[in-house]
């Protein structure tokens, strides 16, 4: 591998830069909740129909446990490793350039696809609220990208304290759906899916064993991209002590209302009814309360700050960790240019492109779901993996936070981490199909390409740079 510097690696960086200081652990904390919340409200439901209530059930607590293990993994790797790159960052320390580019990349695939499936749920949150008589949801995508990419060019700053407020929107909207539901839950409604007489199925597992695999991938929607609040890093004013302190708060409140949400919903609309909703929380509502519940109401209109406020914030996380990648030289250096905002604008543009376009080209969330989780899975047991490595191989590298259990912690995610890699392929062989091509050609382009042209001045370079020179010294 060779490492290049550009002419000027002062002039280069200075192209390259973000602002600091521009979050605290309680915006870290909104961010974390933000990335996540439209789960709540769209996606997840999907789940009903691969494995029953009881099949997404356990799909989510074990998808639970996974996420809460890393989070305690990427509070340690966020405080000692603080830089955009976040994911590839730390696997670029512990596993080598390689391994750093395949982290990266698989977090790139989730996120830019991920704002896709939630622009089609926000399209089929407008058309069931009968705005601007649409019945296609191809102008909705277009016009909430180019609002959106155009506010983060505005600056972090504003675009943050934004996307708390619209998260507090949410969160309302999420307890509002809990007092309104919370009399009318019966377990009948739970287990209405009848059986298909697959091998064990039953009224809690409809569709036996083999359904609580395929529902491991909507399990996941309920907390995937919470491993983004580490790409904030170099724009945190402490991030050592910062970034433990708001992905941990993020995680506890994501899992709360992920609980609430799965007993609820469609404990009072039905399982079977639910499972192919586009817009389950207000649609359970309305059957509760009628067609004209002013409490489905509020919570449909309110339920778009839900999806616009994961919308929004994953657009944030998918440019820095383009700015990241592009920064070093892993991908074009064009794209991580910066602005007089301090904002990597291409980093913006570009994905936000790709995003509408899938969007508008399949109107398949639950497609592009599927597409997301595979990137995200696969980035899991490469982070998950990066945090046992580095614990062996750098055990005095000084620590912000510590994980509680160490690698026994991150061991249980990184196997359940590749459980559900393999759950992908359950669910929709082509849609991980086409992804695993995409990562593949993205590795040949590491590998003939780009591993030549790294600029060795970018943080996550200097980092390995250092733990590479005291290697020397010791030895």
């Amino acid at each position: 591998m060779a490492s290049k510097q550009p002419d000027s690696e002062k002039t280069y960086l200075q192209h390259r830069q973000l602002k600091r200081g521009a979050a605290g652990w309680v915006l870290l904390a909104g961010l974390g909740v933000a990335y996540v919340i439209s789960g709540d409200f769209a996606g997840w439901n999907l789940g009903l129909a691969q494995g029953g209530w009881g099949g997404l059930l356990i799909a989510f607590v074990l998808m639970g446990i996974m996420y809460t293990c890393m989070v305690f993994g990427l509070a340690e790797l966020s405080s000692t490793l603080p830089a955009a790159g976040a994911g590839y960052g730390f696997a670029r320390r512990a596993l080598g350039p390689m391994g750093g580019f395949a982290t990266g990349m698989a977090v790139l695939i989730e996120y830019a696809v991920a704002p896709a499936a939630i622009a089609i749920f926000i399209g089929g949150y407008v058309e069931a609220l009968g705005l601007f008589g649409l019945t296609n949801s191809w102008p909705v995508y277009l016009v909430t990208y180019a609002i959106f990419v155009g506010i983060h060019l505005r600056g972090v700053g504003e675009a943050l304290r934004l996307i708390f407020a619209i998260t507090a929107i949410a969160v309302v909207a999420l307890a509002a759906t809990v007092i309104g539901l919370l009399p009318h839950v019966s377990a009948a409604n739970l287990f209405d899916i009848v059986p298909d007489g697959s091998p064990a199925s039953s009224a809690f597992l409809p569709m036996g064993i083999s359904g609580v695999v395929g529902a491991l991938v909507y399990g996941i929607w309920f907390f995937l991209a919470i491993e983004g609040v580490p790409l904030a890093a170099e724009e945190t004013a402490d991030p050592k002590k910062d970034m433990p302190r708001g992905i941990i708060a993020a995680m506890l409140i994501l899992v709360v209302f992920g609980a609430l949400m799965l007993v609820l919903v469609p404990g009072a609309g039905g399982s079977e009814a639910m499972s192919t909703s586009d817009n389950p929380l207000p649609e359970a509502l309305r059957h509760v309360y009628g067609e004209n519940s002013v409490l489905a109401e509020f919570v449909n209109y309110a339920g778009l700050a839900g999806l616009v406020a994961s919308f929004f914030s994953i657009i944030y996380a998918y440019s820095r960790q383009l700015f990241a990648l592009s920064r070093a030289g892993y991908l074009p250096r064009w794209l991580s240019l910066t602005g007089s905002r301090r904002t990597p604008y291409w980093a913006l543009i570009i994905p936000g492109t790709v995003g509408f376009i899938l969007a508008a080209a399949t109107g398949n969330g639950g497609l592009l779901i599927n597409i997301a989780v595979f990137g995200a899975t696969v980035s899991y047991v490469l982070l998950n993996l990066s945090h046992i490595v580095l614990r062996k191989k750098e055990p005095d590298l000084p620590r912000g936070y510590r994980t509680p259990g160490g690698v026994v912690t991150t061991s249980i995610a990184l196997a359940l981490a590749a459980v559900a890699v393999v759950a992908t392929f359950v669910v929709d062989v082509l849609a991980a199909s086409i992804t695993a091509g995409i990562f593949g050609a993205a590795l040949l382009y590491y590998w003939f390409y780009s591993r030549h042209h790294i600029v060795a001045g970018a943080p996550e370079e200097e980092f390995a740079r250092l733990a590479a020179a005291e290697a020397e010294l010791k030895n």
